[in-house]
């Protein structure tokens, strides 16, 4: 690959880079089986609509979940483990960072070239260094792969009693692994020099790799899924991205999301936002890690955050829809 970087140089600036985080289930719907044609589907369909993030004058850096994909990997492993080695959680995390990032970077590719974007997509295999003494490494929280009815958790339970299991935001259960807080991205200052170069950056698949350092200064992988989210703000800070978005379920975040009561929040200051996670609006198993994630973001130089879902990305590119997160109020 050949990066543009005497035309780079004259067309990115700072405060022209937006980095953009989804789900792992944005690759298949609810009740798809998560197939490659499927997955190859909604990953057309997810870059159509990240095409208005360019268009609008931005570089674009992906980062992305694989909870339902590192989970179908954990299920084949468990399943051969008398045939072939088994994998650790770390590789096929990375196993997931490949494949998804294959088909992103295939599909926008194809996007680009349609409208003679002139534009290079590269995936980063990303690792992100946590602390080995991390609590979560005793407090497995971090669900992964499918979700299952009562009577299949009790039979997946005997028969796989070395797993953790918890409900999942009455969706059924599923298992969960540990979720260590990320420290730093090892990758980021590359991350960094290809986005400013004018390529798109695919990164970050699942959280990132999660490695730590030993005593011989060596990294090490080991076995966790880091929250996304958590790790995106920390790459939109190092990058100092000037628009980090959030892609989730729904349209924007709500106080008292579910009740009849509930209220839409269409803009916060930094300060609002974290009373209303103190206050216990933004539950731990859903908006409140990408709150948190956003938090961080705007503690550390960032500008501006939205989260919206993928359907409404574009109107909520034009102030129309979706939370907008500022650090405070311009008078």
């Amino acid at each position: 690959m050949v990066m543009r970087k005497d035309k780079a140089k004259d067309k990115v600036k700072e405060g022209s880079v937006a980095l953009v985080a989804f789900g792992g289930n944005a690759f298949f719907k609810t009740g798809q089986k998560g197939s490659i044609e499927e997955q190859r589907k909604s990953a057309d369909l997810m870059c159509s609509r990240l095409l208005n993030i360019i268009e609008r004058g931005y570089e674009l850096v992906i980062t992305h979940g694989n909870g339902p994909q590192v989970g179908h990997l954990l299920i084949q492993r468990d399943m051969t483990k008398h045939v072939i080695p088994e994998m650790p959680l770390d590789v096929l995390v990375a196993q997931t960072e490949g494949s998804l990032g294959y088909l992103l970077q295939q599909e926008l590719l194809n996007h680009l070239r349609i409208r003679r974007a002139g534009k290079y997509v590269v995936t980063m295999i990303t690792q992100v260094l946590v602390d080995k003494d991390d609590p979560a490494f005793s407090r497995p929280t971090k669900p992964v792969g499918p979700f299952y009815r009562r009577e299949e958790f009790e039979r997946i339970l005997q028969e796989h009693p070395d797993w953790d299991m918890m409900e999942d935001a009455g969706r059924g259960y599923r298992r969960v692994v540990p979720s260590p807080e990320p420290k730093r991205i090892i990758q980021s200052h590359m991350i960094r020099a290809l986005v400013y170069a004018g390529n798109v950056v695919v990164a970050l698949g699942g959280g990132g790799i999660p490695m730590i350092k030993r005593q011989d200064g060596k990294y090490v992988g080991i076995e966790a899924v880091i929250d996304k989210d958590l790790s995106s703000a920390l790459l939109a800070t190092d990058i100092k991205a000037d628009l980090f978005i959030i892609l989730t379920g729904v349209d924007r975040v709500y106080l008292n999301y579910g009740k009849e009561n509930q209220q839409p929040l269409n803009n916060l200051t930094y300060s609002q936002a974290r009373r209303y996670l103190q206050e216990g609006h933004f539950p731990p198993g859903s908006m409140g890690p990408k709150i948190s994630a956003v938090l961080y973001y705007l503690e550390n130089g960032g500008r501006r955050a939205i989260i919206t879902n993928a359907e409404n990305l574009e109107s909520a590119l034009e102030g129309k829809n979706g939370t907008h997160i500022i650090l405070k109020e311009i008078r």
